[in-house]
């Protein structure tokens, strides 16, 4: 397959562009500086902002299907993940690419109580106004005709850990769960190859 990968110089975004080579997909690697990136190798690195349809557009031509794995902390929550989800919905829409998986937050999951993580007694909350932005931007993906499906991590990432080759999916949210960003990847790249949620939201946690 053809994939676009956006943010794609994040740990995120780095991991799905290694799953996808070592499943023998090509993949166009969307960062904002490519000169910043020239160990992305084996792909096709172009510079691409993930607010602009029309830039995605271009990029997502050929393509069949695309992750987004963007962030950008330099611009507030809220109006980056709203601007990026209708971005995306419009360009890939007129690049004809139908399928778009989205790296989500565990935060705004629902958790055992069946409240949004954040919401439950003792999850910590100085980063709020970035999982209120996460769940603004999710809500504009509810609203638009992709086949999506929006990945989080259960809980949260283990940073230093290696790939096991597993993962699950999560009855719900757990903060002390931690799955690797390359095992993360794998469910990633399951939803591209053989997608069993469609615009839905969904948590997964270590094997």
């Amino acid at each position: 397959m053809n994939i676009v990968v956006f943010g794609a110089g994040g740990r995120a975004g780095r991991q799905a562009v290694a799953e996808a080579r070592r499943r023998g997909h090509q993949v166009t690697a969307v960062v904002r500086d490519p000169g910043r990136h020239g160990d992305l190798a084996d792909v096709r690195v172009v510079a691409g902002d993930v607010t602009d349809a029309v830039g995605i557009e271009r990029v997502a031509a050929g393509q069949d299907a695309a992750v987004s794995a963007a962030a950008d902390l330099s611009v507030p929550p809220h109006d980056f993940f709203t601007s990026s989800s209708r971005a995306l919905a419009t360009g890939l829409a007129k690049a004809g690419v139908r399928r778009l998986v989205v790296v989500g937050l565990a935060s705004i999951m629902p958790g055992a109580s069946g409240a949004p993580l954040m919401d439950e007694p003792g999850y910590p909350n100085e980063y709020r106004s970035f999982y209120l932005g996460h769940a603004a931007g999710l809500d504009e993906l509810k609203n638009c005709d992709l086949d999506w499906a929006y990945v989080a991590p259960a809980g949260d990432f283990d940073h230093d850990g290696t790939r096991t080759g597993r993962y699950r999916v999560a009855d719900h949210g757990d903060p002390a769960s931690r799955v690797t960003y390359a095992d993360f990847a794998i469910a990633l790249l399951d939803e591209i190859e053989a997608p069993r949620h469609h615009r839905a939201a969904v948590s997964v946690r270590e094997a």
